[in-house]
């Protein structure tokens, strides 16, 4: 519509919609969708927080979402100043009755078209503050515990048994020379942190570092299975040049000088288990691991 002076379109122009010629429906439109928008953002916190199946979490996430998507257009398409609006261009030099016309056209009706609207502005900042914790979720619920300091100890300690991963303890005749086999302390079967590899390198006590004369009885060496560069696992054995090989980055440990890297990416060494063989020929650890186990992240 086209009016000399005027910057707002005239309400009762039939070409405008219904709601245009309507603000006050249009408001309460609004304001319906925006609270139907946050009850459904509620629903979804109440749902994730008790773990609900995926049609509950899916149909109240979609339901929010579109709620609130029609509320921001309808007050797009029927509350926000609607053109085109044009001014015949004649001299620039406006009499100051003019301009103070133009002003209050500006105040009076643009600020009421665009801005005057604290309910439906208030409704928009509860279902923002309701979307933002309900994003909180995940970091609040879906990660777990707190490691705390379960990422620098693990489940062995003085006098652990070897074992199986099937809970069979390994005795000192277990293993031939060049034999290998992933332990776990007794009690921590399968554990991820705890797995460790023991291999027999020779028949007789074996020495890798100076202070570590008694780790190694009967040649039987015992190393974490949990690689120091990246943390998966070194699962195979070269016996010939007697180095252990991590498959994902072809890191490589060399047994006999305490798991030291000679080849890859792994930054340390392969921390060892301190081993002893008790009266009744089962393999048990002097001690728990003296260093955390996996890639050096305390490092950093």
């Amino acid at each position: 519509m086209k009016e000399t002076g005027q910057l707002v379109a005239d309400p009762d122009d039939p070409r405008l919609e219904p709601y245009a010629r309507n603000p006050e429906a249009a408001e309460r439109v609004v304001a319906a969708s925006f609270i139907v928008g946050i009850l459904c953002l509620a629903a979804f916190g109440a749902a994730y927080w008790q773990a609900a199946s995926e049609p509950y979490l899916g149909g109240f996430m979609a339901g929010g979402m579109f709620a609130l998507g029609f509320g921001f257009t309808a007050w797009g398409k029927y509350l926000m100043p609607r053109g085109p609006f044009e001014e015949a261009r004649h001299s620039l030099a406006r009499p100051e009755p003019e301009r103070a016309a133009f002003q209050a056209a500006i105040v009076d009706r643009g600020a009421v078209a665009i801005g005057r609207r604290p309910f439906l502005v208030k409704l928009l900042g509860v279902a923002g503050g309701i979307a933002g914790v309900v994003m909180m979720f995940p970091l609040l619920r879906s990660l777990g515990p707190l490691p705390k300091h379960s990422m620098f100890t693990t489940g062995w300690k003085r006098g652990s048994r070897l074992v199986t991963a099937r809970g069979r303890p390994i005795k000192a005749d277990d293993l031939e020379v060049g034999g290998i086999i992933t332990v776990f302390p007794e009690g921590h079967e399968g554990s991820a942190q705890d797995q460790t590899l023991l291999i027999r390198v020779a028949d007789s006590a074996i020495t890798t570092r100076p202070g570590r004369e008694t780790w190694g009885p009967a040649g039987y060496l015992a190393y974490s299975k949990i690689c120091t560069h990246a943390g998966c696992p070194v699962g195979l054995y070269e016996e010939e040049t007697e180095q252990l090989l991590c498959p994902c980055h072809q890191s490589l440990f060399n047994v006999l000088d305490a798991a030291t890297p000679v080849f890859g990416p792994a930054p340390r060494p392969l921390p060892q288990l301190p081993l002893m063989i008790d009266r009744d020929g089962y393999i048990r650890s002097q001690s728990g691991y003296l260093v955390p186990v996996g890639p050096g992240f305390w490092e950093r």
